[in-house]
């Protein structure tokens, strides 16, 4: 019965999404919401000039209606999940879910900026980083008194650790650093969308092996949006996520994660996600240090191979199975250490 809810929620929500194109598509592109390609890009992306952007809003809508639809399913054929259950697991869902939509939020509002206000550097990053540490102190706060929260946290090979009070600044820079992470891979056709929904692939069967249903509930709706928005947005293109939709994934990723109490796994199944971030700070690093040489050709890492001569549908698939690396490396993680 858990398997049809599952399906339910991954279903529904990649119906729902591709279905949102034909109405969302056509009315950005009649209301000149194109998205802008900054100078600092490769310069074959000036092709893409004006291609409609904040389709993010097609798989936020689809992926909240796959987890209610998911949710129903559940109520109507399990019974453990009746009363007192349906309550707590209905707690981990709706934290996950308003976390994610909190995150985009921020990002809609620098896609508005950008796209509607017709400036190009968006939202400040001052103003963006202070909204992404209340939604972070709000979400840790939420676990906390739901009981999802522990200083504690098993690592590979180290076994378990109690940081203390150090947990807390250090799990502020990674929910928040992976959130921005994910917003750096979005930027060639269908590589962040494809990494994400193997991860959510991921996080749902190891939510299901941990006996967290919701949260795997939860991980089939964000990959079956993601599936759903492909359609769209694989090259090439014919929509742009925005911020709104990588935004909107980080904060779902990062809600996966720790709905599970496994912070950890972001370091694995975000393998990814990290590369692009880290490709980002040493370039900057060996920038200032060598007084002007690169490292890369580019950087976030994708745009280097871009420049190497890798077309984007190459990149996706190499990405992408880099990722499913990681996935496995997280399902023997949870295998042989939880």
């Amino acid at each position: 019965m858990a398997r049809i809810a599952l399906i339910v929620a991954a279903a529904s929500a990649l119906i729902i999404t591709a279905a949102l194109g034909f109405a969302l598509v056509p009315l950005l592109r009649k209301m000149h919401y194109g998205q802008t390609i900054k100078e600092i890009g490769p310069t074959w992306h000036k092709n893409k000039q004006g291609t409609p952007t904040m389709g993010g809003l097609m798989f936020v809508i689809g992926s909240a209606a796959g987890v209610f639809l998911g949710w129903l399913a559940v109520a109507a054929q399990m019974q453990e999940y009746i009363g007192e259950g349906a309550a707590t697991g209905g707690q981990s869902i709706i934290l996950c879910l308003l976390t994610a939509i909190s995150f985009g939020f921020v990002g809609f509002v620098d896609d508005f900026i950008k796209v509607v206000k017709k400036r190009n550097l968006g939202l400040m990053a001052r103003y963006k980083i202070v909204m992404q540490v209340l939604i972070t102190t709000m979400f840790l706060v939420s676990l906390h008194l739901t009981g999802n929260l522990s200083t504690t946290v098993v690592l590979p090979l180290l076994g378990s650790i109690d940081f203390g009070l150090f947990f807390y600044p250090i799990n502020f820079l990674l929910i928040i650093g992976m959130v921005n992470a994910v917003n750096l891979t979005d930027g060639v056709d269908g590589l962040a969308c494809s990494v994400t929904f193997l991860v959510g692939i991921g996080f749902m069967v190891i939510a299901a092996l941990l006996g967290r249903f919701t949260i795997s509930l939860f991980a089939a709706a964000i990959a079956g949006g993601c599936a759903g928005f492909l359609a769209w947005n694989f090259h090439p293109a014919k929509v742009f996520m925005g911020d709104t939709g990588s935004m909107f994934l980080g904060g779902a990723v990062v809600a996966m994660a720790y709905g599970m109490g496994q912070p950890v796994l972001l370091l694995l199944l975000g393998v990814v996600y990290l590369i692009e971030a880290f490709s980002v700070m040493l370039q900057v690093c060996y920038f200032k240090l060598t007084h002007g040489r690169r490292l890369f050709k580019m950087t976030p890492i994708h745009h280097h191979f871009e420049l190497s001569g890798w077309r984007e549908e190459k990149i996706v698939a190499v990405f992408s199975f880099v990722t499913i690396i990681g996935i496995v490396l997280g399902w023997l993680f949870v295998y042989l250490c939880l």
